[in-house]
């Protein structure tokens, strides 16, 4: 383990992208005793970080108040403000499009900073994408823009970003850090950079193997939860209870880990990465990567089951999808987070609200679903919501949401976190 001691100069250091992953690294940067930049190109995020409002569960608004006040951070649109750096990290989405990697953010990120190289600096990748994204499209592209040559003029290197947001127990400070570089040097420029942050640096020599070991560990989850729930979905027809079956199986203290099913997966990392390494095995060896691809479908396919076992149960009741009121908690792709990207709970009530359900969303940490569809509302629990719905699905199990309410007054739920119980209660 590396332990942490203050850095022995302060850096000028520039972040590329002030989201979810490049908050907390630029705050944790300012309380090491950096300057940093917060580069965005959203304008309104960076309005707001300027106020000292912050969208992440992991970053305190009293943090980015304390690292403003200090004159350490400072959020800007303005790519001539990162002229000057030591550092400078990437940590810019790198969506799908058309089911393929979309880097153009990499590309405009690459293209702001080249203008601002000078010798000696360090330019860090932390976007999770395909193995060769490093030295095939950012290192010639930053050359070619600044006629400068990495590993001879400045430091190259890629460390996946590992932020799991609201975890209390794991952060960014102690959670392992992978570390790479183009060349001896840049490993060593990229590794002294992070020793300056969190507790473990891991350092892997070659940057495509760092690139690829990010997309192991989403993959990884991909796959076991695509597994428990195919399993799931037949588990009736077997007779048996999954939830009662993983938890027999949990204890076993060697050669099994607990996955748990669920309506879907959502988030940046589970429904994009495993993408991301099959589509560039697919481009580099013409060959399909049938595991990851067979567990993507799994899990894809998880909001049209949930809604055919609603609608199972509605019409055992002698209800109809159509015109029935459906209670929906958690629009959040996991617990006590507000992050609704990619989350299963917008596709599937756009599902009920296709076949004419009137659908209400609660979730106390997430916002409005302006524009989801104008059968779908936004709403609060109460006893007589819960009450008078004709179902209530348990889809994000917020430490906020009153089970107990659920269990006593909804005549009948769809759990599919196994965290309630009583006769109107299904579970996934």
């Amino acid at each position: 383990m590396t332990v942490i001691d203050a850095p022995s100069e302060p850096l000028r250091t520039v972040i590329l992208g002030q989201g979810y992953v490049g908050l907390p690294l630029a705050i944790r940067a300012a309380q090491v005793g950096h300057q940093v930049v917060g580069f965005d190109t959203d304008a309104d995020r960076v309005k707001r970080l300027q106020a000292a409002e912050s969208s992440s569960p992991d970053v305190p608004a009293e943090l980015i108040a304390t690292a403003l006040a200090n004159g350490l951070y400072a959020p800007t649109t303005r790519p001539e403000d990162l002229a000057g750096f030591d550092v400078a990290v990437i940590a810019v989405p790198t969506p799908l499009h058309d089911g393929a990697p979309d880097l153009s953010a990499i590309e405009h990120a690459g293209l702001a900073l080249a203008p601002h190289l000078q010798p000696g600096c360090v330019i860090i990748l932390e976007s999770t994408t395909y193995p060769g994204t490093t030295d095939d499209l950012l290192k010639p592209l930053l050359e070619a823009a600044s006629g400068l040559r990495a590993g001879e003029d400045f430091h190259l290197g890629y460390s996946p970003e590992r932020i799991d947001p609201g975890n209390r127990i794991w952060t960014l400070q102690n959670t392992p850090k992978i570390v790479s570089g183009v060349d001896d040097a840049s490993l060593k420029a990229v590794s002294d950079f992070y020793r300056s942050l969190v507790d473990t640096v891991v350092e892997v020599a070659a940057v495509r193997d760092a690139e690829l070991a990010k997309l192991l560990e989403n993959t990884f989850r991909q796959v076991n939860i695509a597994l428990v729930n195919e399993i799931a979905v037949h588990a009736q027809q077997l007779g048996t209870d999954i939830w009662a079956a993983l938890n027999a199986a949990s204890t076993k203290p060697f050669g099994f880990m607990h996955f748990t099913p669920g309506p879907g997966v959502g988030g940046h990392c589970l429904p994009v990465d495993p993408t991301y390494l099959s589509w560039q095995v697919r481009r580099q060896t013409g060959r399909a990567l049938r595991l990851i691809e067979a567990a993507d479908e799994v899990n894809s396919a998880m909001p049209a089951y949930i809604v055919k076992r609603l609608a199972d149960a509605l019409n055992r009741k002698g209800l109809p999808v159509n015109g029935s009121h459906i209670l929906l908690l958690g629009m959040a792709y996991k617990p006590n987070t507000g992050d609704i990207r990619n989350s299963p709970t917008i596709t599937i009530a756009r599902l009920l609200a296709g076949h004419g359900a009137h659908v209400e969303i609660v979730d106390p940490h997430a916002d409005d679903p302006v524009g989801l569809d104008v059968r779908v509302h936004y709403s609060q629990i109460t006893a007589n919501n819960a009450a008078t719905s004709d179902a209530v699905v348990l889809l994000t199990d917020h430490d906020a949401f009153d089970l107990q309410l659920i269990e006593d007054h909804a005549p009948y739920v769809l759990d599919c976190r196994a965290r309630l119980s009583g006769a109107n209660v299904e579970r996934l």
